[in-house]
C-alpha cells in the first residue's frame, strides 16, 4: 500500500516557479499524491520611510485579487499541459510573507518544492531568499530547483 502525500510548491508566476511545479507535479504519484500550488500576495501594508513619489499614500501597490488567482491558474494550466493522468492541483492564494506562508503550508506537507531565484549574494544577505528561509525554517524536507533548471526544463 502506497502512503499519500502532499507536495507543496511556491507559486509566484516566474519561470523558475514554474519548473518547481512542473517537477512537483511529475514527482507525485497519480490518483494517491495531491499538489497543493500556493501563491503568497504581499499584504497592503505600509511602508516605512517611504516617499509619495515612490509610494502613493505609503503603501504597496497591490493587485486584485483575480489577478492573483488568474496568475496561478494560468500557472498550474501550464504546468499540466503534456502530463498524462496528473495528480490533483489544489490552488491556494495566501496573504503575506511568502517565505513565512510557505513555512506554514510545510506543517501539513511531505515535501516543499521551491525554484530558486539565483539572487546575487549582496541581495541574498541583505534580504535573504524565500528558498534559503524554507531551507532553514520548514517543517518537511525541501527541494530547491536552481535557476538553471527553469530554462533546462521543456
Amino acid at each position: 500500500m502506497t502512503r499519500t502525500r502532499t507536495l507543496v510548491v511556491g507559486v509566484d508566476g516566474s519561470p523558475q516557479s514554474e519548473a518547481a511545479l512542473r517537477w512537483a507535479i511529475t514527482e507525485a504519484t497519480p490518483g494517491n499524491d495531491s499538489v497543493r500550488a500556493v501563491l503568497v500576495r504581499a499584504r497592503d501594508d505600509l511602508l516605512p520611510g517611504t516617499s509619495y513619489a515612490i509610494q502613493p499614500h505609503g503603501r504597496r501597490p497591490v493587485a486584485r485579487d483575480e489577478d492573483y488567482a488568474a496568475l496561478l491558474r494560468a500557472t498550474v494550466e501550464k504546468a499540466l499541459q503534456g502530463q498524462e493522468n496528473p495528480p490533483a492541483v489544489e490552488e491556494i492564494i495566501a496573504d503575506g510573507d511568502p517565505g513565512t506562508e510557505l513555512i506554514k503550508e510545510s506543517a501539513a506537507a511531505d515535501l516543499l518544492v521551491v525554484g530558486s531565484h539565483g539572487a546575487r549574494l549582496v541581495t541574498e544577505l541583505l534580504v535573504g531568499s524565500v528558498a534559503t528561509q524554507c531551507v532553514r525554517h520548514a517543517h518537511c524536507p525541501v527541494v530547491v530547483l536552481p535557476s538553471q533548471t527553469a530554462h533546462a526544463m521543456p
